[in-house]
């Protein structure tokens, strides 16, 4: 496998992790607003735990992207054959 192969490879696993972030607040946003749908008097704070939830998992997947906006334009500049 050449350098740049594995660059690409890094960068799809890294995308890769940001879809599994997405699937999980995904699922984080359905929980709540079943959990908001069978007992209305806990929505405010079901709302407020899902949004910080939310903040964090997307905080992920953003480091995720940018991990591999980094490996796929920084990197192979630096590579020196």
């Amino acid at each position: 496998m050449t350098d740049i192969g594995a660059i690409a490879l890094a960068a799809a696993i890294a995308i890769f992790s940001s879809g599994c972030s997405s699937l999980g607040e995904a699922m984080l946003i359905t929980k709540a607003i079943d959990g908001m749908a069978r007992n209305p008097e806990a929505g405010k704070n079901l709302r407020s735990s899902m949004i910080i939830g939310a903040a964090l998992v997307e905080t992920c997947g953003i480091y995720a992207l940018l991990v591999a906006i980094l490996l796929i334009f920084v990197l192979p500049g630096s590579i020196v054959h």
